[in-house]
């Protein structure tokens, strides 16, 4: 075949598959614009790990502030805005909103995973892995490490973002470290029941079983201290009998100062 006429059946072909994209496209938009949402479903994708939200959580805040949704033509409802009103909510980390050709309005979301909570004289909020801190929840308790006291940090019971100043979220941060330590121990998660900062900022660790407070000082040099107390265990309690002592102070570098 001459090029010239190789070239008027390429032309042709790319003609024929324009028009044929064209037809596609303009049945898919009179598709989306003759279709109406006729229902929602909502799926939270971490259900079994907490309870932050519930399917009838979402339902309530878009039908308080994106009402008359149901029954409207998909193409004039606003999914990003619907995205930023359920993103909005404290305990919502990410939401994905879409339509399908059913007439579903789909709601996907994915709650905060929080790591620690802080307990303070007025009331407390939540820290997850990444520092971002969010309010407690009235209808849902994390089951998490407790830290209590006098706690470094200016949040007050509705804040909800990363904390104000670069000491607080450092604290914060270090605190975290702690807590993945004593998870990631095996032992210690189950062992210590309460953490407590002192108005110094030390923190006091007190075992589930025994009368002994740990004082650790400062959240830093973790492996180090959890080390020295785990020397208390298997070194200074077979000697000196449980409940000894009552308070073993492992904050100093390689020392473990006991009182009774």
């Amino acid at each position: 075949m001459k090029p010239f006429a190789r070239n008027i059946l390429a032309l042709a072909f790319l003609a024929l598959v324009t028009a044929c994209l064209a037809a596609a496209l303009g049945s898919s938009a009179v598709k989306k614009k003759n279709l109406t949402c006729r229902s929602l479903a909502v799926t939270i994708r971490d259900s079994l790990e907490n309870s932050f939200v519930s399917k009838e959580d979402i339902r309530k805040y878009l039908d308080a502030e994106a009402g008359g949704y149901m029954g409207s033509p998909a193409d004039s409802i606003d999914l990003v805005r619907i995205e930023h009103i359920i993103d909005s909510r404290s305990a919502v980390l990410k939401s994905e909103a879409y339509m399908t050709k059913d007439g579903t309005l789909n709601i996907s979301v994915t709650q905060r995973r929080p790591a620690v909570r802080f307990q303070k004289a007025g009331g407390g909020f939540y820290a997850d892995r990444e520092g971002f801190i969010f309010p407690l929840q009235g209808n849902y308790t994390a089951y998490v490490p407790v830290i209590d006291g006098a706690i470094p940090v200016n949040a007050g019971n509705s804040y909800k973002g990363t904390a104000e100043s670069e000491k607080e979220k450092k604290w914060i941060k270090d605190i975290i470290s702690l807590v993945e330590y004593m998870e990631e121990s095996g032992v210690w998660a189950d062992n210590i029941v309460q953490i407590t900062v002192r108005d110094n900022g030390d923190l006091v660790l007190i075992p589930r079983k025994g009368k002994e407070r740990f004082l650790f000082g400062k959240p830093d040099d973790i492996e180090d201290k959890f080390s020295r107390m785990e020397k208390y265990y298997t070194g200074i309690v077979p000697a000196k009998g449980e409940g000894y002592y009552s308070t073993v102070n492992v904050k100093y570098n390689g020392q473990i100062i006991c009182r009774k």
